[in-house]
């Protein structure tokens, strides 16, 4: 069954916890990096950075105020994922749990999902040279368990299970908020890219997404990803294809010469 996470950008106090345990629980280190003038770190997805919140301050009209909006950033796991029709290796592809991951054994190091990838979210490692990304804590999912950054958000943030649930639950609370203080407060991720594992209550709104909540407005999967989709995969399978009956006339050439020192 497809599970999902929800993130309500009206709980969110910023405290980062999220980022915390993504980091724990995936082992991954810490990273060196400078003041930019901004509460937001790290700039920027990596190899060792998969969730990170998103600060933005706006200037609210109604409340003639400066405000802030925190939003936890990450993998979308979307079901029309740009990642999955560019990968040329099929090394990334959807779970049972409906979510998108990355099997480093199969990872050429290609970086096109890097390029096409609709929210900008994949890091690669120069190291394994391999992509990474939030994988929605599958080994967690896989043992019965929520994903390490909804278990600790302590304001209830972050809602994980059932797609289907999670849904009902996000529309009974843009409900609540536009009957209560944000008249505007809608859900993101419904329809955007097919429907995201990740979905969002915008308290103010889907105007203006990337300024208020860094989110594009509109996404979209990029056309480059289409054309590796269509083009390379054919291509793929013939040479998969090849590759075995090379393999298999090697075994059988293999059986028929004598052995050594016959």
């Amino acid at each position: 069954m497809k599970k999902a996470m929800l993130f309500d950008t009206s709980k969110c106090t910023g405290c980062r916890a999220c980022q915390v345990a993504c980091k724990q629980w995936n082992q991954l280190p810490a990273e060196q990096t400078e003041f930019r003038g901004t509460y937001e770190n790290p700039p920027a997805f990596s190899a060792n950075t998969w969730t990170k919140i998103g600060f933005r301050e706006y200037y609210n009209e109604e409340l003639d105020k400066d405000q802030w909006i925190f939003t936890k950033l990450g993998c979308m796991h979307c079901t029309d994922a740009a990642c999955i029709k560019a990968c040329p290796a099929g090394a990334i592809s959807h779970t049972d749990f409906g979510t998108v991951v990355i099997d480093d054994k199969k990872c050429i190091g290609c970086n096109y999902c890097v390029a096409n990838c609709t929210f900008n979210v994949v890091g690669f490692d120069r190291v394994a040279n391999v992509a990474r990304k939030c994988t929605f804590c599958h080994d967690r999912l896989s043992n019965g368990e929520i994903p390490a950054c909804a278990k600790t958000c302590p304001t209830g943030a972050l809602t994980f299970g059932d797609r289907k649930e999670i849904i009902s639950l996000a529309k009974k609370r843009r409900k609540e908020l536009r009957e209560g203080s944000f008249p505007k407060a809608d859900i993101y991720g419904l329809e955007e890219v097919g429907g995201t594992g990740m979905l969002y209550i915008l308290k103010e709104g889907k105007d203006n997404a990337e300024a208020k909540y860094g989110l594009p407005t509109n996404p979209r999967v990029p056309f480059a990803a289409y054309i590796w989709d269509y083009v390379f995969k054919p291509v793929r399978m013939v040479l998969v294809a090849a590759l075995a009956l090379a393999l298999w006339a090697n075994k059988s050439d293999s059986k028929k010469q004598p052995a050594a020192g016959q």
